[in-house]
C-alpha cells in the first residue's frame, strides 16, 4: 500500500515528545478509530489474505486501532497506541530488488490446484501486523523484537517498513525478502522521511552484532549478503538502500520527489534543494533518510508536510501557471488516503496522559488533524461509528466530502480550508491543555473520555461549518451557471 512516513526523535521535536506519522494511502478505504479491549483481542488469529493462523499470548493490553470499516479483506488496523504508551504504525510499503527476492522469496498464499493438494498459507502482512504486535509490547525496541520473531517464523508476503515509538525512542524496521529484517533507532535529534522505498542509507553492523544499542538485524544477515553476492557498495561503505532497495524509473516519479519535498520543508537551509547547483533534486537517489531539521518539528509541521502537493514548485497540480511540469510527480497529500495518524508520546506529563493520537481522515490536503487521548475505554461515535454509506455525521465521511467538493475549486476554497484546519488544531490544543492541567491537578484521569467527547464535538462543529461554506463555494463554481443581464 502506498504511504508516506515521518519519524521525529524527541530532541528534534518542539516539546521533547517522540512522534511517528504515516498516511495510509489505500484504495479509498473507509476507516474508523476504535479502542480494542483485551477481551476483544483474538487468542487465535487468522489472516484473510494469507490464511496464516497464529496463536496469540493470553495477556494483551488495550490499544487503539484504525481498522477498515468493511472487514472483507481483514482488519488492517494501520496505527495505534497501547496502554503502555507505545505507538506503532504499520505499514509503509517499501521496494526491493530481484536479487533479494530470489535469495529469500516472499511467502505467498498458494491455493490448492486439486482436491489432493492442500492450501499453503502465506506469511504476515499489513493486514495483520498491528494486531499481532501492538497489544503485547512495552517499548519501541520490544516491538521490533516481537515482529522480528514473527517474521522469522512465518515470513511475509510483501516488503514493508514499520515504526515504533515510546517516550524516549523511535525505531524503524524494514523487511528484507521473506524472512530477513533490519531495524535502527532514530537518533534523538533527527527526523526521518520515508516515501515507499527501502529507506535506510546507513547501518552499523558492528553494533547490530555487538552491543545492539541502536541497530538490530537478522542473525544471519552478514552471511545472507555474502552468500548471495548482494553487496553493491564501493570502498568499504555499507548502504542498505543500495543492497536491499531499488533504483528505478518509477522511484523517480513516485517516491524520491516526495522525499525531496519533505526535506525541502524540514531542512531548507542545511541543503540546497533547487536550482542547477542543488544538493538534491526531485529525482535524486541520495536524499538522506534522516537529518537534523533546521528547526524543531511540531505536529503541525508533520500535518503540513503530509498534506504537501509541491506547492511553491513547478510541480504543483493546483498551480494556475502552466509550467509544463504540473502534476508530473506523485503528491504526498493524495486523494485515496484513508487515514493519517501521528502517534505522539509526550514527556513532562503524567504517564496516563503521555499518549496523544492525532487523526486525520481522507486526503490530508483538505482534511483537519484532530488530537485525542488514546487511554480510554472507547472513542466517541464521531470517530468510531463510521458507516460504509456517506454521511456528514462522522469525521471520516465529512472529511471526504470536503475534499471532493474543494478539489475542483482549489483556489476558491484554499482560504476556507486553511481557516478550517487551523481552527481544529488550535481549539484542539486548547482542549488538550485544559484537560492536561485539570487531570494533572486532580489525579482523575478518567476525564480523558470527557475530553475526547469535547474534542469531537468541536471537530464536528468546525467540520460542518467548513462543509457548508465549501459546498456553497463549489455550487457557485458549477459549470452550468449562467448570468442573464436583463436588468
Amino acid at each position: 500500500m502506498a504511504c508516506t512516513t515521518i519519524l521525529v526523535g524527541k530532541k528534534a521535536s518542539n516539546d521533547q515528545s517522540t512522534m511517528i506519522a504515516r498516511t495510509d494511502d489505500g484504495h479509498f478505504d473507509v476507516k474508523k478509530l476504535v479502542v480494542v479491549s483485551p477481551r476483544q483481542q483474538p487468542r487465535k488469529y487468522k489472516s484473510v489474505i494469507s490464511h496464516v493462523e497464529i496463536e496469540l499470548p493470553d495477556n494483551p493490553m488495550r490499544y487503539t486501532a484504525c481498522p477498515s470499516v468493511d472487514p472483507k479483506n481483514g482488519i488492517w488496523a494501520a496505527t495505534g497506541i497501547n496502554e503502555a504508551n507505545v505507538g506503532m504504525t504499520a505499514t509503509e510499503t517499501i521496494t526491493s530488488n530481484p536479487r533479494v527476492l530470489a535469495a529469500d522469496p516472499l511467502v505467498c498464499y498458494r491455493k490448492a490446484k486439486s482436491r489432493r493438494e492442500k492450501d499453503v498459507p502465506g506469511g504476515i502482512g499489513e493486514e495483520d501486523i498491528v494486531v499481532l504486535v501492538l497489544p503485547y509490547i512495552h517499548s519501541a525496541r520490544e516491538g521490533v523484537l516481537r515482529l522480528a520473531s514473527l517474521l522469522e517464523q512465518y515470513g511475509t508476503y510483501e516488503s514493508n517498513g514499520i515504526a515504533f515509538n515510546d517516550e524516549n525512542e523511535v525505531w524503524w524496521m524494514e523487511t528484507i525478502g521473506g524472512h530477513h529484517w533490519m531495524a535502527r533507532r532514530v537518533p534523538e535529534d533527527r527526523v526521518v522521511i520515508h516515501p515507499n522505498q527501502f529507506g535506510m542509507d546507513a547501518f552499523d553492523l558492528e553494533d547490530a552484532f555487538g552491543a545492539q544499542e541502536a541497530h538490530l538485524c537478522s542473525a544471519d544477515l552478514r552471511e545472507f549478503i555474502r552468500d548471495h553476492h548482494l553487496d553493491l557498495n564501493q570502498g568499504g561503505a555499507f548502504n542498505p538502500r543500495d543492497i536491499f532497495g531499488s533504483r528505478t524509473d518509477m522511484d523517480h516519479i513516485y517516491n524520491t520527489p516526495r522525499a525531496w519535498m519533505m526535506g525541502r520543508y524540514l531542512a531548507p537551509d542545511s541543503y540546497r534543494w533547487d536550482g542547477p547547483n542543488a544538493d538534491f533534486g526531485p529525482e535524486s537517489d541520495r536524499i538522506p533518510w534522516s537529518f537534523v531539521p533546521d528547526r524543531k518539528v511540531t505536529a503541525e509541521d508533520i500535518k503540513y508536510v503530509l498534506s504537501a502537493h509541491y506547492q511553491g514548485t513547478p510541480y504543483n497540480p493546483y498551480s494556475g501557471q502552466d509550467t509544463g511540469k504540473r502534476g508530473i510527480y506523485r503528491s504526498i497529500g493524495i486523494n485515496r488516503t484513508g487515514v493519517t495518524s501521528i502517534c505522539q508520546i509526550r514527556n513532562g506529563v503524567p504517564r496516563e496522559l503521555q499518549g496523544v493520537e492525532w487523526i486525520c481522515f481522507g486526503s490530508t490536503t483538505f482534511s483537519a488533524m484532530l488530537p485525542v487521548y488514546p487511554r480510554v475505554d472507547s472513542m466517541p461515535a464521531y470517530l468510531s461509528q463510521v458507516t460504509l454509506e456517506a454521511t456528514s455525521e462522522n469525521f471520516y465521511w465529512a472529511s471526504r466530502l470536503i475534499g471532493a467538493l474543494a478539489d475542483p475549486h482549489f483556489a476558491a476554497c484554499a482560504q476556507l480550508l486553511e481557516r478550517y484546519q487551523a481552527a481544529v488544531v488550535t481549539r484542539g490544543r486548547q482542549i488538550l491543555q485544559e484537560y492536561d492541567e485539570r487531570m494533572t491537578k486532580s489525579g482523575d484521569f478518567s476525564l480523558t473520555a470527557e475530553a475526547n467527547r469535547k474534542l469531537c464535538d468541536m471537530a464536528k462543529e468546525e467540520t460542518t461549518s467548513a462543509l457548508t461554506k465549501i459546498l456553497a463555494e463549489a455550487s457557485v463554481q458549477m459549470k452550468n451557471g449562467f448570468h442573464l443581464a436583463d436588468n
